[in-house]
């Protein structure tokens, strides 16, 4: 299963998935240049959001047309360092398609 992870360091932001680096995805779309961001609504934290979803669907059009829900219901609440299963990425797809 995998796993994605994020925390704020000395050295800036970290996000990874199964231990390694997530991609920005900027070649799906792009919202911002700053890369990513959470604990708000916005641009980099949209940018996550559809990183997150990228890697976990392999659909860059079911990404993008995720990503703004996907921000602000789990993006936007995300502590400071946190982790999601793919179990709770698929909820919450799961979740914001059944509306």
């Amino acid at each position: 299963m995998k796993k994605y992870e994020g925390r704020r360091t000395i050295d800036g932001l970290v996000v990874t998935v199964d231990a390694h680096s997530l991609d920005e995805h900027y070649d799906v779309k792009r919202f911002t240049k700053y890369g990513f961001e959470w604990t708000y609504e916005g641009e980099s934290p949209q940018q996550l959001a559809l990183a997150i979803l990228v890697d976990y669907l392999g659909d860059g059009e079911r990404a993008i047309k995720l990503s703004a829900p996907f921000m602000k219901r789990v993006v936007a609440n995300l502590d400071n360092d946190w982790a999601l299963t793919g179990d709770e990425v698929a909820q919450e797809i799961r979740s914001i398609e059944a509306k």
